[in-house]
């Protein structure tokens, strides 16, 4: 008898620390349960805004949606009652490591900055870029020796806080890279950033490096010489990256190399500024997406002030006339920018931002856009699943504007609230 009294003791005692534990998680996953008071939440997929609904938010997920979700007790509460509530958006075409402009040469840039260096500034673009609103980003090359997959590796761990960033690795390209004309005697630097692949073989064996060396998709630069990558070159990209789970993205601005890029399979046009109609055509046939990253034409005049990529004010009218074709035609497009380099007095999210000068001035309309940003960026990056709409499931990228993107884009302009995988991080506590 004795013996089982000490047993049952010991037991009690035991179980004792056990449910003070219970208590104190049970107390802190509630503390992690966020309520939003949404006033106006836009669904971009449909273009349609729904009143007084609440969103509630737990463990970096969105637990439920609707106008009569219960808010459990003890939950933190957010007042957007009076604010457009949406997921947040997203940019195709980043080059987050980099700041430079063409009169200093764009050789000069991975000659004179270590990896590390790339990656710094790369993780301060990455959170400029969320304060704007933009919860994730691709990363599309340029970035030294694979900095961007680090530093994509460390906001994942918790080391730092940024959006979602997605990486194509090293950009694969015929010999050269984006070089023009380098003296043999300097050897090939180029391979700091570049991968040469001038064969079926040599591409299949470039897309399987980026693979190994951690890239999200593939990216290659098509016609950046005269000589441009064939249909069996693009196809056998395709076919490897496809194999592993991976987009191809292909850097072309038009003609016959545009068409063998079509043709041989790859999943997006980077640039495209001088795709004809019959490409377009031929692009919506093949459900090609395009990004088409249409310059500002204050950001043309930052990037080349000695105007040797023509005059900027006839640059951005060809990029908003092919953004207008595109559009009208019915292709599939995601929101990228391709800005490099900051403006005084802007960070790199505010000129991100500028690009939607350039769909407005195409005539796209604001739901069109913010589409184009969100549910179908996030299509395009295959990242639909997890990302991109407020529902049920889905992470907790959410944002707000005090006024209505689907009346005026301009309106991202103001994101005046940002959640990023259910961390507030806009406005600051």
């Amino acid at each position: 008898m004795k013996n089982q009294v000490l047993f049952r003791g010991r037991r009690t005692s035991f179980l004792l620390p056990i449910a003070v534990v219970l208590i104190i998680a049970a107390g802190s996953a509630l503390a992690e349960t966020t309520a939003i008071r949404a006033g106006n939440l836009i669904d971009p997929a449909a273009g349609t805004v729904a009143k007084n609904q609440v969103i509630l938010v737990k463990d970096g997920k969105i637990a439920e949606v609707g106008p009569e979700v219960k808010i459990p007790a003890g939950a933190e509460v957010i007042d957007l009652t009076n604010t457009w509530v949406m997921p947040g958006l997203m940019d195709a075409h980043t080059h987050i490591t980099l700041d430079f402009d063409m009169s200093s040469g764009f050789d000069a840039i991975y000659l004179r900055e270590s990896s590390a260096m790339r990656a710094l500034r790369g993780l301060r673009t990455a959170q400029d870029i969320l304060q704007v609103g933009f919860t994730v980003v691709r990363d599309v090359g340029n970035d030294a020796n694979y900095a961007a997959v680090d530093i994509r590796d460390a906001i994942r761990k918790g080391w730092f806080i940024g959006p979602t960033v997605l990486t194509t690795g090293k950009i694969i390209t015929p010999f050269g890279g984006q070089t023009h004309r380098i003296t043999p005697e300097q050897g090939r630097f180029w391979l700091f950033e570049y991968i040469d692949a001038d064969t079926v073989d040599e591409v299949r064996k470039a897309v399987r490096q980026n693979i190994y060396y951690g890239a999200d998709a593939i990216k290659l630069v098509s016609d950046n010489s005269a000589f441009y990558y064939t249909v069996e070159e693009i196809r056998a990209a395709a076919e490897e990256a496809h194999a592993a789970g991976l987009a191809v993205s292909v850097h072309v601005m038009g003609g016959e190399a545009a068409r063998n890029v079509i043709l041989g399979g790859a999943d997006s046009i980077e640039h495209g500024f001088y795709l004809s109609d019959e490409l377009l055509q031929l692009m919506k046939e093949k459900e090609t997406w395009l990004v088409g990253t249409e310059f500002p034409r204050a950001h043309l005049e930052k990037l080349d002030p000695a105007g040797t990529m023509g005059q900027a004010k006839e640059e951005a009218a060809k990029e908003i006339d092919r953004l207008k074709r595109a559009y009208k035609i019915g292709v599939k497009m995601a929101f990228g920018t391709d800005s490099v380099s900051n403006l005084p007095g802007k960070t790199r999210g505010d000129m991100m931002l500028d690009y939607l000068d350039m769909w407005d001035a195409a005539g796209v309309p604001p739901s069109a856009t913010l589409k184009a940003m969100t549910v179908d960026a996030a299509e395009f990056l295959r990242i639909g699943k997890t990302r991109g709409a407020i529902a049920k499931g889905m992470a907790a990228d959410i944002i707000a504007t005090p006024a209505n993107p689907l009346e005026n884009i301009q309106a991202l302009r103001q994101v005046s609230f940002v959640m990023k995988d259910g961390k507030v991080l806009k406005p600051k506590s």
